[in-house]
């Protein structure tokens, strides 16, 4: 089998063009495609525990410190006692983190038929099925 055949080659060659596409997207708001993702989750729900963050974004619990560091280095988020449970923090999104949250959100239909522009409507719904069945 060639290696262009192999379908591991072909998933991680796709991964790897929607991830360059996607943070050429989100650069201009001074974020990383991941630190997008993480802002997208808590704009989705806010003041969760990172746990949650991490079950939506299915990011580690190391890397997504060092992504809540970052964020809240450059003022995105904050973390706020939990006021139902002492040992738990939140993570919140702060003013400027709701803004820049709601500008990624508007553009994430947009730029997600922008990526998938080279398949039909309907080639666009099976593929996000078939990648649901297979994560």
């Amino acid at each position: 089998m060639k290696t262009q055949d192999c379908i591991f080659f072909q998933l991680s060659r796709a991964s790897r063009a929607g991830a360059r596409f996607w943070q050429q997207k989100v650069a201009p708001y001074g974020v990383t495609s991941a630190q997008a993702l993480v802002l997208l989750s808590l704009s989705e729900k806010d003041q969760v525990k990172s746990r949650h963050i991490g079950e939506q974004t299915e990011l580690d619990s190391a890397t997504l410190a060092g992504l809540l560091d970052r964020l809240a280095s450059s003022g995105l988020v904050e973390r706020r006692p939990n006021p139902d449970d002492r040992r738990a923090i939140l993570v919140c999104l702060t003013e400027q983190g709701e803004k820049i949250a709601g500008r990624i959100q508007a553009i994430v239909e947009i730029e997600n038929q922008a990526f998938l522009s080279a398949l039909t409507p309907e080639e666009g719904l099976i593929l996000k099925s078939l990648l649901k069945k297979l994560g």
